[in-house]
């Protein structure tokens, strides 16, 4: 996923340190050549011989470290990295990189990089929100770094407040958005639907489906790292949030129409891949037909079919790309639903086959358009939604 991608890892005196360890290990069974430098402070924290152990790589501390091969360690890292993140970064360091301090191995470095640099901050709650780092963060962000908030939480000095460091998953998807693709999507403005819709019976009753909401989110990771402006609408539940992602939440389709019918005509591309509930209880009298002891017996009408309005108010310079999961005449269905709701495409998969369907990491999609059919093996959610906006560009010229 990550092969010839240089990261490197900026690890400072905090014990949020050893969070790094597992991150590398993420990035190199990505197979990113990762290059991990410490300060002084961070090595009382975790030992090097980890990062190098993890890395093949020596760990970098001293700047005048004579025992590597020569050459200028800072400067060639600087020309080879193809992002530089800090985590956990303390406020010492945060201070060096707002004002060009270049004093240790890691601030010059840093400051030898020209790629995108990360900051993840990592201190006690006084500390972080003291005015002096707070105008050094927003200094960070107007020479173009990209600060992540920190959590709040429980901190090692026992403390609860922000500044805690976010989890190895969230750095890693940091990364993953600014090197795993190509760009290709900047200044694209992306809306994607994702998870189950719920429509409530009664109090304790609901109307749902097996959607888990995955396809939808992979969607929404792929495009958000290959550039675009996305907006996720969201009924589905426990999916991590995806940085750099809007996301409205939704528990009805109701709710789930609106939230499409508000944000919709500013999209270049809508894919909805959200699995609505398709009936809900009907209202009568005014009023929600309640349900009687073992009276099983509840009125329900169609909820609004989300995909036929997107197609039916659909820009000429839109594209409009829905789901089909089916369990018998896959093409015939789905290409019915391509003409019948006027979309530009339509990605179908049968959910009888093994690996596809609800609750997967993977799905087996065939992808149905005005022109013809392409059909894919099985692939990763991720690597099925890369390939859905492939042939959406393609598409949009």
């Amino acid at each position: 996923m990550l092969q010839g991608k240089t990261v490197v890892l900026g690890v400072t005196g905090s014990i949020a340190a050893y969070k790094i360890a597992n991150l590398t290990s993420m990035l190199t069974k990505l197979h990113a050549d990762v290059h991990v430098l410490m300060t002084e402070n961070a090595t009382n924290f975790i030992n090097p011989i980890t990062f190098e152990t993890l890395t093949n790589h020596k760990c970098l501390v001293d700047t005048f470290d004579r025992n590597f091969n020569y050459n200028i360690e800072h400067v060639a890292l600087g020309t080879k990295a193809d992002v530089v993140l800090a985590a956990p970064a303390s406020a010492n360091i945060i201070a060096k990189m707002a004002h060009g301090i270049a004093d240790d191995m890691l601030s010059t470095t840093i400051l030898a990089c020209r790629c995108k640099k990360i900051v993840a901050p990592a201190m006690n709650t006084n500390m972080y929100e003291n005015p002096v780092v707070q105008a050094n963060i927003r200094k960070l962000r107007e020479f173009g770094m990209e600060v992540i908030e920190p959590d709040t939480g429980l901190l090692a000095c026992k403390a609860v407040g922000r500044g805690k460091m976010p989890s190895e998953e969230l750095l890693l998807e940091y990364i993953l958005k600014e090197i795993q693709y190509p760009h290709d999507m900047t200044g694209k403005r992306v809306l994607v639907t994702a998870g189950a819709t719920r429509e409530s019976l009664d109090p304790v009753r609901f109307l749902t489906n097996h959607s888990t909401g995955k396809m939808g989110y992979a969607l929404a990771a792929v495009a958000a790292r290959r550039g675009a402006e996305v907006t996720l609408v969201s009924a589905a539940e426990n999916l991590r949030a995806v940085p750099g992602v809007r996301v409205i939440p939704v528990v009805s389709a109701a709710d789930m129409f609106e939230a499409v019918r508000g944000n919709a005509g500013g999209q270049d591309i809508v894919v909805k891949a959200a699995a609505v509930a398709d009936y809900t209880p009907a209202e009568v009298s005014g009023q929600k037909m309640k349900k009687r002891d073992g009276d099983l017996s509840i009125p329900l009408v169609r909820t609004t079919d989300i995909l036929a309005w997107l197609g039916e108010h659909k820009r000429q310079d839109q594209f409009i790309c829905g789901f089909s999961m089916e369990t018998e005449n896959l093409l015939e269905n789905s290409r019915t639903k391509l003409e019948k709701k006027n979309v530009d495409m339509i990605a179908a998969n049968d959910l009888r086959v093994e690996g596809a369907g609800f609750g997967t990491d993977t799905n087996v999609i065939t992808l149905i358009t005005p022109e013809g059919t392409e059909e894919f093996p099985i692939l990763t959610k991720e690597e099925a939604a890369g390939r859905i906006f492939d042939e959406i560009l393609k598409r949009m010229g």
